[in-house]
């Protein structure tokens, strides 16, 4: 029986953290209100040149800020623009950020990881844009940007930021593999057992050759929720957390394990010692690349990035990526099944900017953060770097070359889903891991879900924790 926290209670939770987060930095100070210089806008992100980010980083200093400021020339308006360049750890980012957006202070358009986004707006140190500058709401780019990828930067069915990218998980597959194992060169799997009968096919017709390579344990940390849990759950039809509650013992966290059981402990369909090694999933990619492993769950930079056979971009490169490797979408555990009625699912992350609610100048901000996506904007962040952007007229032209990100802008993009963007997700993730871990090392399901739900309820509160459906 699903009971909801109240809000209260969910926000006390969420403002205990961020303000835990904030008071570490307190010492650090977050600069001035923002906007407080007349004519001048400050912008912040976890780039800085020659470090962490670089090209963002120039792409800011040397297109945004002279672009927009002779825009605003163009148009009889002085105006300045201050990029502060941040290259810190992750985690040390978001300290500063809540620091910054608790005390009143920090820059006026900011840049926040999207699993930030809910977690931010329950604390109340964001806003949704139109709470904040009346002209977003009307702004033409929207159009241009899928509802589904809107999703990365709102929460609560309101727009708090504007997403600054979009990618996919999706299903890779070796063809030579599959060709040796009978299989089709173009392969869709319809649903679960799809997958697992050409996982089957391959071990009886391959030697040597791992049928499927589907994250576990925690090793791999969050890709084994990115790339596996997550992605199987809404395909059941329910995702993590819905209507104010997480799943717990439900029937679809059931499934997904019993998977992972058939895959790695009942039919010796994937290398369970590999789910177990901290470099396990550099070594599966390396695996994939090498022609040891057919099947293989992981997003599209997997392609963009880790196989690209460019000279230098590649860790894994493969020659022969663009004729041995297809892909697929990711199955409903059977046609309809997943979320929303879906056939096929997928899980998407992302960054977002959001503008400050404590900016001097909403308007003139708001102009900085539309010129920031607009379509020159993306086209001139993309060069030398191509990737998917989360407008569709870009991606129409960019991607146009590339047959593999162009099916995951127009095919995969619409149907996908994103990570709750709370306080406790982390720990409810660690959890998550840590079941498959368990399964995968051969614990039953029962006691792998038993485990999870203990500990789920440690975390959130048994009254936020749903079972049974």
């Amino acid at each position: 029986m699903m009971r909801a926290p109240s809000i209260s209670r969910r926000s006390a939770l969420t403002g205990a953290a961020l303000a835990s987060a904030a008071l570490a930095l307190g010492a650090c100070g977050g600069g001035g209100r923002s906007g407080s210089k007349p004519g001048t806008l400050r912008i912040m992100t976890n780039a800085i040149s020659g470090g962490k980010n670089a090209a963002e980083a120039t792409w800011i200093e040397q297109w945004v800020i002279p672009g927009f400021k002779e825009a605003q020339k163009s148009a009889g308006k002085e105006v300045d623009v201050v990029f502060e360049a941040q290259g810190v750890d992750d985690e040390d980012y978001k300290t500063k950020t809540a620091l910054d957006f608790q005390s009143g202070k920090g820059a006026d358009i900011v840049a926040l990881d999207g699993i930030w986004i809910g977690e931010y707006a329950q604390a109340g140190y964001i806003k949704p844009l139109e709470d904040i500058a009346a002209a977003a709401g009307s702004w033409d780019g929207w159009a241009q940007i899928p509802q589904s990828i809107q999703g990365a930067a709102s929460f609560e069915g309101k727009r708090y930021g504007v997403p600054q990218g979009a990618d996919g998980r999706v299903i890779y597959y070796n063809k030579t593999i599959f060709e040796t194992a009978g299989l089709p060169a173009t392969w869709q799997p319809a649903s679960w057992d799809d997958i697992l009968a050409a996982a089957r096919a391959v071990k009886d017709k391959a030697a040597g050759v791992v049928p499927v390579q589907l994250n576990a344990g925690t090793a791999m940390g969050e890709a084994t929720s990115m790339q596996g849990l997550l992605p199987l759950l809404v395909g059941t039809g329910r995702p993590l957390w819905a209507d104010g509650a997480w799943a717990g013992d439900t029937r679809g966290m059931r499934q997904v394990l019993n998977l992972y059981k058939t895959i790695y402990v009942d039919e010796g369909l994937g290398d369970p010692v590999l789910q177990q090694e901290a470099s396990g999933r550099d070594t599966s990619f390396q695996e994939f690349a090498a022609g040891r492993i057919a099947i293989l769950f992981e997003g599209d930079y997997f392609w963009r990035s880790v196989i690209n056979p460019a000279e230098g971009v590649g860790t894994a490169p493969m020659a022969e990526r663009d004729t041995v490797v297809g892909y697929a979408k990711i199955p409903a555990v059977k046609a309809g099944a997943g979320i929303n009625g879906q056939d096929f699912v997928s899980m998407s992350g992302g960054t977002a900017r959001v503008l400050n609610p404590n900016t001097a100048d909403p308007a003139l901000a708001w102009e900085l953060l539309a010129f920031m996506n607009s379509v020159e904007a993306f086209e001139a962040r993309a060069a030398g770097t191509l990737s998917i952007s989360p407008r569709n007229d870009v991606n129409a032209k960019l991607l146009a070359s590339d047959p593999m990100l162009s099916f995951v802008s127009e095919q995969v993009l619409p149907i996908t889903a994103y990570r709750p963007g709370l306080a406790q997700y982390p720990q409810v993730s660690s959890l998550l891991q840590q079941a498959t871990l368990d399964v995968v090392m051969g614990t039953g399901v029962d006691e792998a879900v038993k485990s999870y739900v203990t500990g789920l309820e440690g975390v959130v509160g048994a009254d936020a924790v749903r079972s049974g459906d």
